[in-house]
This record gives structure tokens, C-alpha cells and sequence, in this order.
């Protein structure tokens, strides 16, 4: 039998949405084992006056096994 848990995060990135997330699971991984998978939860954007987005952020749920 396995026992699983979920926390969640939030991350950012000023290059791109796959590198908000990607970021955010590597910072994860080096306190907590077993990551098993991730959902996305919320997307957001800044910008800069233009509309430009200027930063990638999101919240996701991580999973992970306990041992």
C-alpha cells in the first residue's frame, strides 16, 4: 500500500509558462521525494504598460508519494 500527498506551490518565470513550471518542480524536488505529478491550477500574467507580458506565473499541486 502506498500513501500519496499533495501540497501546493506557486511559481514564476520571465520566460515562459513551461518555464514557471519546470522551475517550480526543480525548487520542489530538492526538499520533498518521490514527486509523482503536477496539475496547473491557476495561470496568471504580468505586464508591462503595453501589454506586454513581462512575467509567467502559475499554481499547481504537486503529488508525491510518502514512504
Amino acid at each position: 500500500m502506498s500513501v500519496a500527498k499533495i501540497i501546493e506551490i506557486s511559481s514564476s518565470s520571465t520566460k515562459g509558462l513551461e518555464d514557471a513550471v519546470k522551475e517550480g518542480l526543480k525548487k520542489t524536488a530538492k526538499t520533498v521525494k518521490h514527486i509523482k505529478g503536477a496539475w496547473v491550477n491557476d495561470i496568471k500574467v504580468l505586464t508591462d504598460d503595453k501589454g506586454a507580458v513581462t512575467e509567467w506565473r502559475v499554481n499547481m499541486r504537486i503529488n508525491f508519494v510518502i514512504e
